[in-house]
């Protein structure tokens, strides 16, 4: 099955601070399937390392109040072109993430607190039939990946 894949769950070094987020788990199961790695923020033409974003009020913002919508929409758009031409009908993406967050998202108060909601990229993708799952759900998406074969 192909797979879009948060590029930094993959190890590359697109978080905002910098790094990346390396899931071990990651590699057993890119031995089945193909994964297509995306950073929806680079994708937007944000830089690495960047200042922190989340999601106020369905805009993406700094802590100062400096509006990236413009590039989160952007890498969204960006990803799910890349999810159309892969054929990827399923993505793992960055839990919690302004653009890849997929049932809980930081609350836009920088404060490390958390509220139901999805990113941008996760948002736009599941609206596109994608089946999202998250670092934190892999067992959903090993037993989702046998049902379907």
């Amino acid at each position: 099955m192909k797979v879009l894949v948060s590029a930094c769950l993959l190890g590359l070094d697109c978080r905002y601070c910098g790094t990346g987020k390396y899931i071990h788990e990651l590699k057993s199961l890119s031995k089945e399937h193909q994964f297509i790695p995306v950073c929806p923020e680079q994708l937007g033409g944000l830089p690495t390392p960047r200042n922190p974003v989340e999601l106020r009020e369905g805009r993406a913002v700094e802590q100062d109040g400096t509006d990236r919508t413009e590039q989160f929409s952007k890498g969204a758009a960006e990803s799910l072109k890349l999810a159309e031409y892969f054929e990827c009908k399923t993505a793992i993406l960055k839990a919690n993430s302004p653009s890849c967050g997929y049932g809980q998202i930081y609350d836009g108060t920088f404060n490390g607190k958390l509220k139901a909601g999805k990113g941008l990229t996760s948002e736009l993708l599941h609206k596109k039939g994608i089946k999202i799952f998250t670092e934190e759900s892999l067992d959903e998406f090993i037993a989702y990946a046998k049902r379907i074969g």
